[in-house]
């Protein structure tokens, strides 16, 4: 301000000085700037050093609760393989207490309809690393890598509360079981030995390529498989499904199949649940992030139906008045996801939100009396699982089929079954989250977007 003050001489000179100071600290500076642009062409776009929110700082990821940004095992190999064997998909690696991730869906333009949401949860990641965008317009694969991790491990807190479980209630997968106790898995992760697995691809094309040589599968679309060679359960998805480019709806679609997932791995995989209570916890954690999006399971060949409606709680109530919902004798005798009409989805997730909300302890009870069953000789026993659905019921809620179609049709119609979860209160068509498959090792099941 003061040179406003001096005369032309001395404000040309003042200039001069300005110019030459800047111009020796643009050329002193400059050969670095260039090394280190050379150095970032040298370096994959995915590599830890180029995250324009950590740098690949141990001490802040570790305050975030991620372990390593690469360098571990994946499928059937590990990163590195991987990003040799897709150089061109610069996937940015993640791994947090519980999950191993490997996101390749890149940047993401946040919707109106969205921005509250991610706000939230970046306000939760600035708690630990103030300096992060705030109300940004796009999310760089950067933040969408660790927005998963976040979203991850709070779905895995969620399930242990609704499997009424601890980590000290699972062994540490050092040595197999001695048959002293209660069989609770294989491994510290609900019964698995790895960490879950997620793996987000741009295209379905891509997906199956990472299917067929790793697993080979020759599907294109979202796949749940059991890794029997390092006891974990992966789920990958390709973005080019249905609305996932959404990241909204992405975040739906991967919890409802990593429900199933977890649910699977819930003391150790072995054999399945009946399909309407694996179908229908899955349809309810989806649901709780946004009721718009909803994904659906179907078997191999045969594809089932999906629901176009996003209100699913009217749905529902259009059933009970009618008399035409299914009876729990019917649910329970659904033995594969092609067989899942629309009435089905409805209503196995109307169940179980009911037990959930009712009767949260026997339901955790039931998972654990379904889950993990095993013989004198400590071998798997999944024989007569009907009875034992059956007895369960009367035993840990004292009620039949009949008594429970009852109970839960008349809560149905009371304003207790509306909240978080039930719809929108309209009947617009649903964006689907897209696909989801069920774990196999010798087969899969695979899902088509909703409508």
């Amino acid at each position: 301000m003061k040179d406003i003050a001096l005369g032309g001489s001395a404000r040309v000179a003042r200039g001069l000085g300005w110019a030459l100071a800047f111009c020796l600290v643009w050329c002193a500076a400059a050969p670095t700037a260039d090394a280190q642009r050379r150095r970032n062409k040298d370096l994959p776009a995915n590599d830890p050093s180029l995250c324009p929110h950590t740098g690949g700082d141990a001490e802040m990821l570790q305050a975030a609760g991620i372990v390593s940004l690469g360098g571990f095992e994946f499928a059937t190999t590990d990163t590195k393989a991987i990003d040799a064997q897709f150089p061109l998909l610069d996937i940015r690696w993640a791994e947090t207490e519980h999950f191993q991730i490997g996101f390749a869906g890149g940047e993401c333009t946040v919707r109106n309809d969205e921005r509250a949401k991610i706000e939230a949860e970046l306000s939760e990641l600035r708690l630990v690393w103030p300096d992060l965008p705030k109300r940004p317009r796009t999310l760089d694969p950067w933040l969408r890598t660790y927005l998963f991790a976040q979203r991850l491990e709070k779905h895995y807190q969620r399930m242990m509360d609704v499997l009424a479980v601890t980590p000290d209630m699972f062994p540490d997968g050092s040595k197999p079981w001695d048959l002293t106790g209660t069989y609770m898995g294989e491994g510290p992760f609900l019964g698995q030995k790895g960490k879950y697995e997620l793996l987000v691809v741009p295209t379905a094309v891509t997906n199956k390529a990472f299917l067929s040589a790793h697993f080979g599968l020759q599907t294109q679309l979202t796949q749940r498989w059991n890794v029997k060679e390092r006891d974990t359960l992966i789920l990958t998805v390709p973005v080019d499904q249905g609305v996932l480019s959404r990241d909204t709806a992405l975040h739906c679609h991967v919890v409802f199949n990593m429900t199933t997932n977890l649910l699977d791995g819930y003391k150790h995989y072995t054999y399945e649940l009946p399909v309407w209570l694996r179908e229908g916890l899955a349809h309810v954690m989806e649901r709780e992030i946004d009721p718009r999006y909803n994904s659906f399971t179907f078997s191999e060949g045969a594809g089932g139906e999906r629901v176009t409606k996003s209100d699913w709680l009217a749905e529902v109530r259009k059933l009970v008045r009618g008399d035409e919902a299914p009876r729990m004798a019917e649910l329970i005798n659904i033995s594969a996801y092609g067989d899942l009409m629309a009435r089905h989805h409805l209503v196995s997730w109307s169940m179980t939100d009911f037990l959930l909300r009712e009767h949260p302890e026997p339901y955790a009870k039931l998972l654990a009396t379904l889950k993990g069953r095993v013989d004198a000789q400590g071998r798997t026993d999944a024989s007569n699982l009907r009875d034992v659905h059956r007895d369960a019921f009367r035993d840990l809620l004292g009620m039949s089929y009949a008594a429970l179609d009852a109970a839960w049709g008349a809560w149905v119609l009371t304003p207790a079954a509306e909240g978080k979860g039930s719809g929108t209160g309209g009947d617009e068509p649903a964006p689907s989250g897209g696909p989801g498959t069920g774990p196999g090792g010798a087969g899969g099941d695979s899902a088509l977007p909703g409508p």
